[in-house]
């Protein structure tokens, strides 16, 4: 089963909110100075304290955030690579 990790990162347009709060909102603006494209969707709720899934969707809907999704494949089974 193949698993997409969500992350999130900064568009331009997020840079310009960045410097003016008000525009967003405080959680939305906390959320945007915490994506980085590295973290994923499950750290920055943890990071925030709240679950952060519809608030990153609405960001990344309105030209703030960009989905870097990262997809990993399951482990593969040695006995597969070994051609057994």
């Amino acid at each position: 089963m193949i698993q997409a990790i969500r992350r999130y990162a900064k568009t331009a347009l997020a840079w310009e909110a960045l410097s003016r709060p008000d525009v967003v909102g405080r959680q939305a603006h906390t959320l945007l100075l915490m994506a980085n494209g590295r973290r994923s969707e499950q750290e920055l709720s943890l990071l925030l304290g709240s679950d952060v899934s519809e608030l990153a969707y609405g960001l990344m809907q309105k030209g703030y955030l960009l989905n870097t999704a990262a997809v990993l494949q399951p482990e593969a089974d040695e006995d597969a690579l070994a051609g057994v």
